[in-house]
């Protein structure tokens, strides 16, 4: 398995971050699937896929490029550079990043994603303009109408897992962050299960950077910074209210709110799921706390509420 050696210091000093490009990157690589990877993308995905197809091959380079960079075990480093992890950086700052990319290290980098030496249409000077150029079609035509919505997605992700971390540690906060991740102990942080060679990070900053597809990847700049790029827990869509003998009962809007907190969210979390404003999901939680159908716990500054088994037998009952 491919793990990391986290001291303590490494671990104190990590960090969550946003990436517009790493949610940009994470679209483009779910545009290019035969179908969505999540029930919760279909909308989005329908809406784009189609139309970012269409853009590929009216150059089919351009499609060459991204399939070589995107090789079965490997993504091509070029195309997913480490986030600085400060301030907080535009679009057009990261994606800069890409285009300026040497184009010896884009053939080196695209050989490792292959496997094999790079092919003659590829050994070309303009392959980091033509893999930024792409990645600013998907953010312009994709990501940017819906950015607020899914920033707001992925604060609500970071604030949940703080909250995790304040109650159960690192553990708690890593072990379902991507598939094949956990705490192995012992300052070992199990990255993937492949059988890569161990990393030490002991003079390295860590980041963890949500992206709302269901895609992930891990990133580094030796011996600096290192990333981990993971699935936040909510998805761009739009949650339908839920309606049927539970919404009658509580108001569809309210409903809605008891449905999601089958899993601990804060108030920040459930505003970015469901659309509805600060100050109606406040009026849902109280009265829902009153009715003693959810429960609430302080995690760090955050408070997050859950159902409690009251709340999870009127849910059951009304499926």
């Amino acid at each position: 398995m491919g793990w990391w050696q986290v001291n303590a210091d490494t671990l104190a000093g990590s960090r969550f971050v946003l990436s517009p490009l790493a949610e940009t990157t994470a679209c483009m690589f779910a545009l290019g699937r035969t179908l969505p990877a999540h029930p919760g993308e279909k909308p989005w995905w329908d809406q784009h896929a189609d139309r970012f197809k269409t853009r590929l091959t009216r150059d089919p380079l351009d499609e060459f490029l991204i399939r070589a960079a995107t090789g079965a075990e490997w993504i091509a480093d070029f195309l997913v550079p480490t986030p600085a992890g400060t301030g907080e950086p535009t679009f057009a700052e990261e994606v800069a990043t890409v285009r300026d990319t040497p184009a010896g290290v884009v053939y080196a980098d695209l050989e490792v994603s292959l496997g094999r030496m790079l092919p003659g249409p590829l050994r070309r000077s303009d392959l980091a303009e033509r893999a930024a150029s792409l990645l600013e079609w998907v953010w312009t035509e994709t990501v940017e109408p819906t950015w607020d919505r899914r920033r707001r997605i992925l604060e609500a992700d970071i604030i949940g897992r703080i909250g995790r971390l304040s109650m159960g540690g690192w553990e708690a906060a890593l072990n379902d962050m991507r598939p094949g991740m956990r705490w192995l102990g012992e300052s070992r942080l199990q990255i993937n299960t492949t059988s890569n060679p161990p990393r030490d990070l002991a003079t390295a900053r860590l980041m963890f950077v949500p992206v709302t597809p269901r895609h992930g990847w891990v990133s580094w700049e030796q011996p600096h910074r290192y990333a981990v790029i993971y699935p936040a827990s909510g998805v761009l869509t739009d949650v339908r209210e839920v309606s049927g003998p539970l919404g009658r009962l509580l108001g569809s809007a309210r409903a809605t709110v008891l449905v999601l907190l089958d899993t601990p969210k804060s108030t920040t979390q459930l505003v970015a799921l469901t659309g509805q404003g600060l100050g109606s999901v406040g009026r849902h939680l109280k009265v829902l706390l009153d009715a003693g159908l959810v429960e609430r716990r302080r995690a760090g500054k955050s408070v997050l509420y859950y159902r409690s088994r009251t709340g999870d037998a009127v849910v059951t009952s009304a499926e």
